[in-house]
């Protein structure tokens, strides 16, 4: 009787088992509601729809306004700052270029003031009308030329050598100072100012204080016929006056953008690449956005140049010192362009070697493994990291947002930033996560499918889905 109903209860626990299975076997068979997966598709498409539009607008409107912005930075660092104006100039006191120039240009004010011809010559006549012999009139006249030449010779060599001093330099960088005190009255629409650049035709940089010193040594020097040279009022040319208009609405503008404008360009691109939906990708063509910018800047320079060169041609101010003055100017916005290039390739570079391309993570795979194997062989002779690792694998997420922001506050805080930096934050950014990657100590029980798939090597969501939820039953053991 016992075994009767041991039976029977057998079959029908067997009966209730078949009929959960036929139920599940029919909810795997069922076809989806679609009308629902529809509804909830449509929904997340339409409310994700807008990110991908917003996400190409922040990021081209970045990455327009990034040259503006490293443009601006340095306008509004040089054009309104006296100190940085004449420690950008100043050392072109000791440039031969320039100190050719201002010979020539004092010399040229001799030459116009001072006949040294007629000033010999009566000279020469007050000594014969004192009563000479023929001969020695004769004698004395024909030394008058010479007398002119060792006279202008004397003025150019004392010229020079002021030019070649220490006092040349102090006076060029008081020139400066005054010179940048009329620029900037000009460029903020000074009245006063404005007259005066359009009278000269040309803003630039005051030499008539390096003149009047250069007439004081040649004075100390007993070369008296210089207090002759009359007070003048010259400049290196810098700007036309007819481009003046344009030049007074950029100085506003950098007045009032050059603070915030670089900021802007970069919470416009960090913006961009958090509104999308794949943002490794946006990261890596916002990298791309900003490098063709920096291309773009650093290919105006070069135009620029010949543009200046049209505008002031050599009968104005010598080809070679237009160069330099244009090339003392553009230096620091050049290498800021070239940093922030190189910078943006990096970022594309890194964007692609941890995102979720199949080239990466085949090498991430590799390199995992590797790690692995190291971590294993390590663990073997005893050696273990113990509960730091334990800790370290738990919070791996946590500990490399961390290095990644300090790198990138690194890049941000040094200034003036370079090449050599960049690479440098970069390699000891790396140093850091692969020490990080060998200290970590993952369960003993973590396989293969339990790492993520990012990191291991594997598409997204490549962990199993299950199968088929039924349970196959013994053979032999059935209810018929």
């Amino acid at each position: 009787m016992g075994d009767d109903i041991s039976t029977a209860d057998l079959q029908a626990r067997v009966a209730a088992l078949e009929a959960e299975n036929r139920v599940l076997r029919d909810r795997v068979a069922a076809p989806p509601d679609t009308t629902a997966v529809a509804a909830s598709t449509y929904t997340a498409r339409k409310t994700g729809r807008w990110r991908p539009f917003v996400a190409v607008i922040l990021i081209v409107l970045g990455c327009v306004l990034a040259p503006l912005a490293i443009v601006s930075g340095w306008a509004r660092a040089t054009l309104t700052d006296t100190d940085n104006f004449v420690a950008t100039y100043a050392p072109l006191a000791k440039d031969p270029a320039v100190q050719a120039y201002v010979v020539a240009q004092t010399m040229d004010v001799v030459n116009k003031n001072i006949d040294v011809d007629s000033l010999t010559g009566e000279v020469i006549d007050g000594i014969k009308s004192l009563g000479v012999r023929p001969r020695v009139g004769e004698a004395l006249d024909l030394l008058k030329a010479p007398a002119a030449q060792g006279i202008e010779s004397i003025m150019q060599r004392g010229v020079e050598t002021f030019v070649a001093s220490d006092a040349f330099a102090t006076a060029w960088q008081e020139a400066l100072r005054v010179s940048h005190a009329q620029l900037t009255a000009t460029l903020s629409n000074d009245p006063n100012a404005l007259l005066k650049a359009q009278t000269d035709g040309t803003i630039g940089i005051e030499i008539g204080p390096i003149i009047a010193q250069i007439k004081q040594s040649l004075i100390d020097r007993g070369i008296t016929v210089a207090s002759r040279i009359p007070d003048v009022n010259r400049t290196i040319p810098i700007a036309q006056a007819e481009n003046l208009p344009t030049a007074q609405v950029a100085y506003r503008a950098v007045v009032a953008g050059g603070t915030w404008l670089p900021w802007v360009a970069l919470i416009l691109l960090t913006a961009g690449v958090l509104v999308a939906k794949r943002r490794a990708r946006t990261l890596i063509w916002a990298a791309v956005g900003l490098a063709l910018g920096m291309i773009v800047l650093l290919t105006g320079f070069v135009t620029g140049r010949a543009v200046l060169l049209t505008t002031l041609p050599p009968s104005v101010v010598p080809s070679n010192v237009t160069t330099l003055l244009y090339d003392t100017v553009v230096t620091p916005m050049k290498d800021t362009a070239t940093v922030t290039l190189v910078l943006a390739v990096v970022v594309a570079i890194v964007g692609w070697m941890f995102g979720p391309f199949a080239a990466p993570r085949r090498l991430r795979g590799l390199y995992l493994d590797g790690v692995a194997s190291l971590r294993g062989s390590a663990e073997s002779r005893g050696v273990t990291t113990g509960k730091v690792g334990d800790w370290l694998y738990a919070q791996r997420k946590v500990v490399q947002t961390v290095v990644g922001l300090g790198a990138a506050a690194a890049l941000l805080l040094l200034r003036p930033l370079s090449i050599g930096e960049i690479i440098a934050t970069l390699v000891v950014a790396l140093i850091v996560l692969i020490v990080l990657s060998l200290v970590e100590r993952p369960p003993t029980a973590t396989s293969a499918d339990q790492v993520d798939p990012v990191d291991r090597g594997g598409p997204a969501g490549d962990h199993p889905t299950g199968g088929d939820p039924t349970v196959p039953l013994p053979a032999g053991i059935s209810g018929q």
